[in-house]
């Protein structure tokens, strides 16, 4: 992969300032090893010595080994880093130990999560963050990068736009971590934004068919990361996200309403994360370059003005090391605005149209 930056511009070196944590998981792994091809050095860092040995040695890059239950740990662990990439979930128990020791260490915080509460935690951060010098950049994948880019985008088309609704496809399969952390949401439920505020919705709550560029195709609500971000992008107080779904998948959504607390107990946890942890740790290269993503984005104002566009990129795991690692570079480029910030505040809705693979397209 080559580089998006001029590396002679880079204010500090790609070496050891940048640390990834949890690179023995399967995002985590792709991120290093695509690290090292375009010519970086990052530090490898995770809980897991004996997972994190091999990959370090096969790619000749220093380790650390620490977890993030004592503070003391984690800050002796981020001693001379300048930026975090934070690989390891579920986030909702590993980001908020990570970013607070990334504030008192002065050092700028990205991850890969999708998790909304997350979201709405480092957002709570901001003020110290700010006061800090220091970037909180959660979401640096693909979930929210496009589609953050994609809402800012009809943002700007339709300033006076009061409601937002967002869509993705996306091929492929997914990596334990992600399969993890919906798993052990099972009994959640939706999410929206209404009105500003966020509101609990039953899974699956509306169904509505969106054309991604193929002909239309079933999609229903789900508790996306977009119906936190995308309100501090844009400002728009009413958000809905949807994922196209075959009517299995659709069946099993409205299911799990009744199910819930039983899928939630843990006996079933048990049995589910040990099917999870059975298979294979994520698509193979073979599945993620054969796929594609899709999304499709709509606002509307309260005086009938409507604007619509689709964007096309690769697989959202392709695409998470691509994001994640340009705006790595970003930061090292001393481009990191302090405080909360979504992808699209910080460097702007054709952000991610940089990528190479990524093209948009605005409907009439």
């Amino acid at each position: 992969m080559k580089l998006l930056y001029d590396r002679d511009r880079l204010p500090v070196p790609l070496n050891a300032h940048v640390l990834v944590y949890g690179a023995n998981g399967y995002t985590g792994e792709l991120i290093a090893r695509a690290a090292v091809a375009r010519g970086m050095r990052p530090l490898l860092a995770g809980r897991n010595r004996a997972a994190l040995e091999p990959l370090a040695r096969e790619l000749g890059l220093e380790l650390r080994v620490f977890s993030l239950d004592e503070p003391k740990d984690v800050d002796a662990g981020l001693s001379g880093v300048a930026v975090v990439l934070h690989c390891a979930g579920p986030f909702s128990r590993t980001a908020l130990p990570m970013a607070e020791a990334c504030l008192r260490g002065k050092v700028h915080y990205l991850d890969i999560t999708g998790e909304i509460l997350v979201f709405e935690g480092l957002q709570a951060k901001g003020a110290e963050a700010k006061a800090a010098g220091v970037m909180l950049l959660p979401g640096a994948g693909f979930d929210v990068v496009p589609s953050d880019c994609l809402a800012a985008h009809l943002k700007r088309r339709l300033p006076s736009a009061n409601e937002l609704r967002l869509a993705f496809v996306s091929g492929g399969g997914l990596s334990r971590g992600t399969a993890t952390t919906m798993i052990e949401n099972i009994d959640k439920g939706g999410l929206i934004r209404k009105d500003g505020t966020l509101t609990r919705v039953p899974s699956a709550w509306r169904t509505r068919r969106i054309d991604f560029g193929r002909g239309p195709r079933a999609c229903v609500t789900i508790p996306w990361g977009d119906v936190s971000t995308a309100f501090y992008s844009t400002r728009i107080p009413n958000i809905e996200v949807y994922t196209a779904a075959p009517w299995t998948t659709r069946l099993l959504m409205r299911l799990s309403r009744p199910l819930g607390k039983l899928l939630a107990s843990p006996a079933a946890q048990r049995f589910l994360l040990g099917r999870v942890r059975s298979g294979a740790p994520g698509p193979s290269a073979e599945t993620r370059a054969r796929s594609r993503a899709a999304l499709w984005g709509e606002v509307r104002d309260d005086k009938g003005g409507r604007a619509a566009a689709r964007l096309r990129t690769p697989d959202g795991y392709t695409l998470t090391v691509l994001t994640s690692l340009a705006i790595v570079e970003r930061v090292l480029l001393g481009e990191a605005p302090p405080g909360f910030q979504t992808p699209s505040l910080a460097y702007g809705p054709d952000f991610v149209l940089r990528i190479p693979g990524v093209a948009r397209e605005d409907l009439p």
